[in-house]
Order: C-alpha cells, then sequence, then structure tokens
C-alpha cells in the first residue's frame, strides 16, 4: 500500500492523528523510533536548517523536494510535506505536485499566500484571491499520479476574520481538497466552528509561541480535529539544546561534564542505521573485504 493509501486510510479512525515535525532526516527518523504514525517536514524548521534564515518564501521547490525526498527515504510512515504556495501559479503548482510525488511524499500542504510567503503566525502575511487558489488545488489534484493527499491550507484568519477563512474552506473542500488547514485560528471556540464546518479531515496547528490555543492531543481529539502537527516543537528544543551546549562549552572548555544531557556514541549510531549497514556489509563482502569491524 502507497504511503498516500496509508495516510487516507489512518485519517478514516476515530482517533486523531499526530504528525510530529522534522526540520531534517535525523529528527525524521526519531519520530518514527519512538512511534509516531506520520511525520510532517516543516517549511519552518527546513528554512532554519538549511539557510539559517526565517520562513519567508527563501526555499526553492528543488530544494524543498530534495529535503523531502530524503526524509522519505529514511523513514516508513507517510510524510506530509509543506509545499509552500506551490512555487508559483497553478501551472507551477503542477510540476510542484509531480517532483513532490517523485519524492514520495504521502500529502503535499499547499497555501493561499501571496509569494513569497510567510511562516503562518506571522504578521504580514497576505493572501492571493480565493478563485486563484481554487484553480491552483484543482491543477494539484489534477496534476498528481498515484494516491497522494493535497491539503489545501488558508490564512485568512489574521487578515480578514474566520468566517472568511471557513468560507474559503468550503470553496477549496469542493475544489478536491483531501484535507484543509485554517491557519492561525486565535480561540478554542473558533476551533470549534472549524472542526464542525467541513466534511473533509481538518489539521490544527500547534506551535508553541503562536497565535493558537496550544492545546494536547486529547483535547484537539474532544474538539475534533482529525489531525495535529507540533511542526516545530524538535526544532525551537533542538535550538535551545545546542545553544545550551555551546555556552557551557565556551565558558568551562569541557564536554565531559554535559554527558547526561547527549545520547551516547553507540545509541547514535543505532538511531542513524549503523546496524544495518554492518549486515549489508557482511552479505555483500568481496574476498578484499571479508573481515568486517563487529556491531559493538
Amino acid at each position: 500500500m502507497s504511503m498516500g493509501k496509508v495516510l487516507r486510510e489512518r485519517l478514516k479512525e476515530d482517533k486523531i492523528l499526530i504528525a510530529p515535525g522534522a526540520y531534517d532526516v535525523l529528527t525524521a527518523r526519531i519520530i518514527e523510533k519512538v512511534g509516531f504514525e506520520a511525520v510532517y517536514m516543516t517549511g519552518y524548521g527546513t528554512s532554519a536548517s538549511m539557510l539559517g534564515r526565517p520562513d519567508v518564501g527563501l526555499l526553492t521547490l528543488t530544494e524543498m523536494a530534495r529535503r523531502a525526498s530524503n526524509i522519505v527515504e529514511s523513514v516508513n510512515i507517510p510524510v506530509i510535506a509543506d509545499a509552500d504556495t506551490g512555487y508559483g501559479n497553478a501551472v507551477n503548482v503542477i510540476r510542484t505536485v509531480r517532483e513532490y510525488e517523485k519524492a514520495g511524499v504521502a500529502c503535499i500542504q499547499l497555501e493561499d499566500q501571496v509569494a513569497p510567503k510567510k511562516c503562518g503566525h506571522m504578521l504580514g502575511r497576505e493572501i492571493i484571491s480565493a478563485e486563484e487558489m481554487v484553480g491552483k488545488i484543482k491543477a494539484a489534484c489534477d496534476a498528481r499520479k498515484g494516491d497522494t493527499l493535497i491539503m489545501a491550507r488558508t490564512d485568512a484568519r489574521t487578515n480578514f476574520g474566520i468566517e472568511e477563512a471557513i468560507e474559503r474552506g468550503k470553496l477549496y473542500e469542493e475544489a478536491g481538497a483531501d484535507i484543509l488547514f485554517i491557519e492561525s485560528v486565535e480561540t478554542i471556540e473558533e476551533m470549534k466552528i472549524v472542526t464542525s464546518s467541513f466534511n473533509v479531515p481538518v489539521l490544527a496547528n500547534m506551535l508553541e509561541h503562536g497565535r493558537t490555543p496550544l492545546l494536547s492531543r486529547d483535547e484537539l481529539g474532544e474538539i475534533g480535529y482529525d489531525l495535529a502537527i507540533f511542526c516545530v516543537s524538535s526544532t525551537y528544543v533542538a535550538a535551545k539544546a545546542i545553544m545550551d551546549l555551546m555556552l557551557h562549552l565556551k565558558e568551562t572548555g569541557r564536554t565531559n561534564d554535559y554527558l547526561d544531557n547527549m545520547i551516547t556514541f553507540e545509541e547514535f549510531n543505532k538511531l542513524i542505521g549503523l546496524p544495518e549497514i554492518r549486515k549489508l556489509e557482511r552479505k555483500y563482502a568481496t574476498s578484499r573485504n571479508l573481515v568486517v569491524e563487529s556491531d559493538k
């Protein structure tokens, strides 16, 4: 079964699906290892990790598709991938969908912002007309050749209110979107309006210190959300952990008193798949390479 079908079937269950955000391949592997059923490739975190720059539309289609391909290759769970605005108009969206499909993603997220876009919890976002976004969604649905899901996101709430956001969501659902993402809702009451307004699955974006109430998995499920992303939690945790380490190293000149905050050499090698590589080395060893280092 394709990952698109896996995701579609999972969303039919009467239980909210949590897809933590991954800003790189290592993070995605950790997400799978601890038992999550899907991973969300965050554009915000990808921009930070690849460019060291904010999420303001600086990454290109090919850069994002390559990162998506690397993540898909590293895990055996569905990857939901941020595709920003589709990197242009409806014609550009066609290529975006095909590149993301070649990467193997299960779901492609498209938003109705004016390019260059911004993070959905930043101010200063502008949106295209609903008619243009409907055209993009139709183009995306027509372009896909497999079972990839299309997620449509609207950023209308911040500047135009919840009513406009809901109206756009209904138009996007009618255009063929498989999942709806009403970004930056600001109260629990608005969240309840969102979950009761559509027939397709709806997504909650949990961004720490963002514009939307930060709720738990169970609270989101009770409200009626089908899917939730904790999009930048791992990015923020990693940034703080590395900053703390570097401050400690700068101040003390040592790390041997910081080991309790680190994964061990052996554990890390297991996490990134060294035992599997050792098995392949043994399986394909030639006469010149019969002795392979032990797995210790």
